[in-house]
């Protein structure tokens, strides 16, 4: 499996992370270890958790902003997904055998930020983890606070390094005139290439290591999903966490989905591996987090990372 240093960090990490927001959400725990399992057997050493994952934060987000009470998750356990890594590190004593990534959802104040983290290790059973992210920029907490909470953070030993997720590259360069941010994470797929003019260029500008996470947009690259909102499959990723459809169900997006469907027949390569290896084809991702369901879907991430991309099918699936 090829590796890539992230920034400035010192940490080496593969080029295909596991994503594990499914954890406890789509998947049941021994599924979870199966996949960890078949992950660390193929290479994959980079697993990407967060204290916001969970079968239980994701009913608590249908009731509080859709107004929606029901059970669409396998467990309802909050924070499942930190929760089975680490009841998955200590059965296999695997944590040496990992670059382990988790998240503090907002507020990042010293105070706070200490404590989400102390947390976050009590779940994963661990001492420290080796990246450390913000998981989105918070408007609430002052650059000067958060670089802080960071420093903090570094100072205690309990982290490797600082990052942040979902920022935007002016907030990005913002937080690097005042603190240590080596990665950072951000959705790129097909459908939604904002950070190529924003995210990107600062990126490579400031030697920040660049994850990225949804590779399919969900699922949506599949072209499995059709304009019906209604029609989205019980259990599928759409219908566990609904606000993906205001992101992805516009004509555009279903346009490019046609032109990945006939590329895809054209060709004879099926249309997620195609759309993983678009991502893949990009110099400045370092690593690809792929939130599978089955193994077989990190081995189609396999094979996607080894397909070479013709030029001629970038200019035929990008065009507007």
């Amino acid at each position: 499996m090829e590796t890539r240093l992230l920034g400035r960090s010192g940490i080496r990490a593969s080029r295909i992370g596991l994503g594990c927001a499914t954890f406890g959400r789509e998947i049941s725990e021994d599924d979870s270890f199966r996949m960890m399992d078949h992950a660390v057997e193929r290479g994959i050493t980079l697993f990407d958790t967060a204290e916001a994952y969970g079968g239980g934060q994701a009913r608590l987000y249908r009731k509080n902003s859709l107004g929606v009470e029901d059970e669409r998750e396998v467990s309802g356990e909050m924070h499942s997904s930190e929760k089975i890594v680490g009841r998955w590190m200590r059965a296999r004593n695997a944590r040496e055998r990992i670059v382990l990534l988790t998240k503090v959802t907002l507020g990042f104040t010293r105070e706070h930020v200490r404590e989400a983290l102390s947390a976050s290790l009590d779940r994963l059973q661990t001492d420290a983890v080796d990246l450390y992210l913000y998981h989105q920029f918070d408007p609430k907490t002052p650059f000067e606070e958060a670089a802080l909470a960071a420093a903090d953070a570094l100072q205690s030993g309990q982290v490797r390094a600082m990052g942040c997720s979902n920022y935007s590259g002016a907030q990005l360069e913002q937080a690097l005139t005042l603190g240590r941010f080596e990665v950072i994470e951000s959705n790129y797929n097909l459908a939604a290439r904002g950070i190529e003019e924003d995210v990107l260029p600062v990126a490579a500008r400031e030697q920040v290591g660049v994850l990225t996470y949804s590779p399919l947009g969900a699922g949506f690259l599949t072209g499995k999903y059709g304009p019906d909102r209604a029609a989205v499959p019980k259990g599928a990723r759409f219908d566990v966490i609904p606000g993906h459809i205001d992101l992805y169900f516009q004509d555009r997006n279903f346009q490019l989905v046609e032109r990945l469907r006939a590329l895809s027949e054209r060709v004879n390569l099926p249309m997620a591996r195609l759309a993983m290896a678009w991502v893949f084809r990009y110099p400045r991702v370092d690593t690809v987090l792929v939130g599978a369901r089955t193994t077989a879907h990190l081995d189609n991430a396999l094979e996607a990372m080894n397909t070479s991309f013709d030029p001629a099918w970038v200019e035929e699936l990008q065009r507007d």
